[in-house]
């Protein structure tokens, strides 16, 4: 079985960007989310997680994950913002 990470999630998978506060979702390609992102301010950043569509494997966990958390979507969103 292929081990799909969260570098090799591509920039058009469909993906919902959540707001632990309860803001409106945003729902579009990760790519979409990944600027959003970028253009938030610190707090916002901390309440922000993205609901995968594709579950992923994170290092040194067993099981597959459908949600990133603020770091990990820190630095995908540099990736696919440098692209």
């Amino acid at each position: 079985m292929e081990r799909y990470t969260i570098d090799d999630i591509p920039g058009d998978q469909l993906t919902t960007m959540i707001d632990l506060e309860g803001r409106t979702p945003i729902i579009g390609v990760i790519y979409e989310c990944a600027k959003h992102y970028a253009l938030y301010k610190p707090h916002a950043r901390e309440n922000a997680r993205i609901l995968l569509t594709k579950p992923v494997f994170r290092e040194g966990r067993a099981t597959r994950t459908w949600i990133l958390e603020p770091d990990e979507i820190g630095s995908l969103a540099e990736r696919l913002l440098q692209d």
